[in-house]
């Protein structure tokens, strides 16, 4: 018989509603190891299918200063959420003979996801724009090889994209606050906060799987190209808030050193 959190965790994968995805998961703590289970990808409801990435378009940091393109930036936010949610869901199920601590992290994360989801898509509906309105990709689910095992999962989704994440949430919040947009900023700075604390799982997480070895070596190793060091970060590098998840001095200083790029490879300015 499977516990709950199992089945929890297979409802916010393959649900096919909203509610689904953003159900909370069950109090108590985490159960012992089961066996698991790979799933292949996810449900998603009727109005959110992945499309490719040349169906989606998504305006650049300064459309936060017109409100209709806000809209479509926070509409494509909370998807980036809705994946995140999905995948740490997904993670569950993948490692669930993972040591209690791994999955607990997992369970506590995904729940942020679910939130910082359904904030976001409340501020776009705000906005007029309904979550569904706009394409949207399954850019984190087309990475579903690199999250293959525990390390893979850390270095891709915690020290690659939600590392970055620490970059562009606050930049976005800061482009919010100067259009005068209180209500958007203060979301953006929570997921900013949550961010930390989800890089320093990832950071914890990877010396546990890789002891004796330089972090910054094992995440060089894991996370290869077109992943890597320059999707790792923003345009600005918040150093502090590397800092402030645990980072040490030589991965912040290899995080300097490369030239951000965008998911096409192109720069990012």
């Amino acid at each position: 018989m499977t516990s709950p959190l199992t089945e929890w965790a297979r409802t916010v994968v393959l649900g096919t509603t909203l509610a689904d995805k953003l159900r909370p998961p069950p109090t108590g703590p985490v159960g012992e190891p089961e066996p698991p289970v790979r799933l292949d990808g996810p449900g998603r409801p009727p109005e959110l299918p992945m499309r490719p990435g040349r169906e989606v378009s998504v305006p650049p940091n300064a459309g936060m200063r017109d409100p209709a393109q806000r809209a479509r930036i926070l509409h494509a936010l909370a998807n980036h959420e809705l994946q995140a949610a999905e995948l740490f869901a997904w993670a569950l199920l993948a490692f669930a003979d993972q040591p209690r601590g791994f999955r607990a992290g997992l369970v506590a994360i995904c729940a942020d996801e679910q939130r910082h989801c359904a904030a976001y898509a409340a501020r776009a509906a705000a906005l007029g724009v309904a979550f569904g309105d706009c394409p949207v990709t399954g850019h984190f689910w087309n990475k579903l090889d690199r999250l293959a095992t525990p390390l893979g999962f850390v270095c891709t989704m915690g020290l690659t994209f939600e590392n970055a994440n620490l970059d562009f949430a606050a930049d976005y919040a800061a482009a919010a606050r100067a259009a005068g947009d209180a209500e958007t900023a203060a979301i953006l700075d929570e997921v900013a906060a949550d961010e930390v604390a989800h890089v320093r799982f990832a950071w914890t997480w990877l010396a546990k799987l890789a002891p004796g070895e330089a972090p910054a070596d094992v995440y060089a190793r894991v996370a290869t190209a077109p992943l890597g060091w320059h999707r790792a970060r923003g345009a600005r590098l918040d150093v502090d808030a590397r800092r402030r998840a645990g980072l040490d001095d030589d991965f912040i200083a290899r995080l300097d050193a490369a030239a951000p790029r965008r998911p096409g490879g192109g720069p990012r300015t």
